[in-house]
């Protein structure tokens, strides 16, 4: 996408095509389902305290990292591979910021149904099993605050879970909007405009907002803001 927005030739091989298919869709649907884990790493840390060093050990989360990813693999290879075998109907053209499966498919010609199926199941096993993990260990996470009787444990807890609450929101309103209706009835501006909240916004806010719980970063930004303001203070007063 990027190499496109600075180039007046907009083409891709069908190679790379494939090739963008099958990353995109691999990182996507593993960071669905590591998002999940990480729902489950808030839950254990905040309803669990006293346990989370032997519970959340390494051996742990090494093996819960590689059943995620390659789950991912497996799922995102066999759709994708089931969508590339489509013809294409002599169409050549893809109106969208990059090679999608919604959008490939949508231009692909043939019998669909099964092909739309089967990317519905696999979205809604990608999107649905970690969004129950998510809803339940907040809901856990939700009885045990409410249990908290100081204000400054609440605090706490709500702020070791605001980060990821953040980006679930904001990762998981695109594809459930996008992928969990057939590709036949999107229209056509729909995929473009969802793909720059998951493709631009979201990556671009991740390190925002995670990093913003170190208090470090913390002192580092009110020490600039306090300079900026300060420094337009100084300017406005020597101008009168």
């Amino acid at each position: 996408m990027l190499f496109n927005l600075g180039s007046s030739k907009k083409t891709i091989s069908y190679l790379g095509c494939a090739v963008q298919l099958y990353i995109f869709h691999v990182m996507g649907a593993t960071e669905c389902l590591l998002l999940g884990i990480m729902s489950f790493d808030r839950y254990v840390a905040i309803c669990r305290p006293l346990h989370y060093t032997l519970i959340m050990n390494q051996h742990l989360c090494l093996l819960l990292s590689s059943i995620m990813w390659l789950t991912g693999v497996i799922l995102v290879f066999s759709e994708v591979t089931l969508t590339l075998q489509l013809p294409l109907c002599g169409v050549n053209k893809l109106d969208h910021l990059f090679c999608e499966i919604s959008v490939l498919m949508k231009t692909s010609c043939g019998e669909k149904e099964a092909d739309e199926l089967a990317l519905f199941l696999v979205c809604t096993f990608v999107l649905a099993v970690p969004l129950c993990l998510i809803l339940f260990s907040y809901g856990s996470i939700g009885h045990t605050v409410l249990k908290i009787k100081s204000s400054g444990g609440s605090k706490k807890a709500l702020g070791t879970c605001s980060s990821h609450l953040i980006v679930v929101s904001l990762f998981y309103g695109p594809p459930i909007i996008l992928y969990l209706q057939p590709p036949s009835s999107i229209s056509r501006d729909q995929p473009k405009f969802l793909a720059l909240f998951y493709v631009v916004v979201t990556p671009t806010l991740n390190p925002f907002i995670y990093t913003l719980r170190n208090k470090d970063v913390k002192r580092a930004l009110t020490k600039v803001l306090r300079r900026t303001s300060s420094s337009k203070f100084s300017l406005g007063t020597s101008c009168q």
